[in-house]
């Protein structure tokens, strides 16, 4: 049987929490975890549509994009919508799950990395990678005993430096200490100083793992009392952070243009001034981008594929870059197919539906 927190685990080992932005509202929004899973909805929006069409087809999880509560609910009144969606799904005992930008924020299986597969794009990597998300262990090891915490630590997910997995450092020196009378020393005696020959061990994880790095330090390491340090990291981590940018074959701007309109299935696409080189780099965001754009030009990227600029917004391309504005659905829109993908592998016997209708508030003429 399969319960509601077997699958936000495996969306949280995915994206963790931990990487969504401070003013965001990720998670399990309404329901109880330990509840077991009939059947999955997954969709960008939460709308009074995409709950009749859970009812109808007795699903009772909906994981959606974007948060249906960003901001505290003072009262359930059904006067707006959200306030009535919350009402309709704790009426038809739906749990509401959201992945948000803690799934912008990650490489691997991220928004961005979904909108580059499906343009093509390839040496594709993160465009403003995150600082300050990882951490540094330095522990104390018997000799003979360093391998194998290093081993419980790679498992656990330490040591992973770009595309380089089980790094680590490691220096030979005299450890001591005098085990006092309530100690139970794995090696001396008490009230003995003794001296030993032990390795300083070092390793760089992302903050998001540091319960499970500990405790594999922990369980691996002989001595009562672990010896160790932890520090945060200036270090930018590759692997976690805003937009994407990487390279397409050498394309006429327009043509390219019209293929993201198509390929994005863009009702329009709103652009700036078309400069007169090919296009070869592209940066990508899905959902508003604007904080992006001095990157993506610093950079080299030849166009901005994302959403939400405002006229004035447009100015600042400056003739360095071409901006494509193509909607905040249409950017998002293949999260939906990322997700259901991903369960669908994961959990096989788990029905995952996604919405049968578009949730785009947006229409064009």
């Amino acid at each position: 049987m399969v319960f509601i927190k077997d699958i936000t685990d495996y969306l949280e080992s995915i994206a963790p929490l931990s990487l969504q932005e401070k003013y965001d509202n990720a998670g399990l929004i309404i329901g109880d975890s330990e509840t077991p899973v009939q059947k999955i909805l997954v969709c960008l929006d939460v709308t009074e549509k995409i709950i009749e069409e859970a009812v109808e087809n007795n699903i009772n999880l909906i994981i959606s994009h974007h948060p249906i509560v960003f901001s505290p609910l003072k009262k359930l009144t059904g006067k707006t919508f959200v306030e009535r969606i919350i009402q309709k799904s704790i009426k038809h005992d739906i749990a509401l799950y959201a992945i948000h930008t803690n799934l912008d924020n990650v490489y691997h299986n991220g928004v961005n990395e979904e909108i580059c597969n499906v343009l093509g794009i390839f040496n594709k990597r993160i465009l403003v990678p995150k600082r300050g998300v990882l951490m540094q262990l330095t522990a104390f090891v018997p000799t003979d005993y360093a391998q194998k915490v290093l081993n419980a630590l790679y498992d656990a997910g330490a040591g992973q430096i770009g595309v380089y997995k089980n790094c680590s450092f490691r220096t030979s020196g005299i450890g001591t200490f005098t085990p006092v009378d309530s100690a139970q020393p794995f090696i001396g005696e008490k009230n003995v100083r003794t001296e030993v020959e032990e390795e300083r061990i070092e390793v760089i994880f992302p903050e998001y793992l540091e319960r499970k790095i500990m405790s594999a330090l922990r369980n691996a390491h002989p001595y009562e009392e672990v010896a160790y340090y932890l520090h945060t990291l200036a270090n930018a981590n590759q692997e976690v952070g805003s937009g994407m940018i990487g390279e397409i074959e050498p394309a006429d701007a327009m043509l390219f243009l019209k293929k993201v309109k198509t390929v994005m299935q863009a009702g329009v696409v709103r652009y700036t001034a078309i400069t007169e080189k090919k296009i070869v780099k592209v940066a990508v965001c899905g959902g508003a981008g604007r904080f992006l754009l001095n990157d993506a030009i610093s950079q080299g990227a030849d166009i901005f594929i994302t959403s939400d600029f405002k006229y004035h917004d447009f100015f600042e391309a400056n003739g360095k870059i071409i901006v494509a504005d193509i909607g905040h659905f249409e950017s998002e829109q293949f999260t939906i197919q990322l997700l259901q993908k991903l369960l669908k592998k994961k959990f096989e016997d788990i029905f995952v539906l996604s919405a049968s209708f578009s949730t785009n508030p947006v229409n064009f003429l």
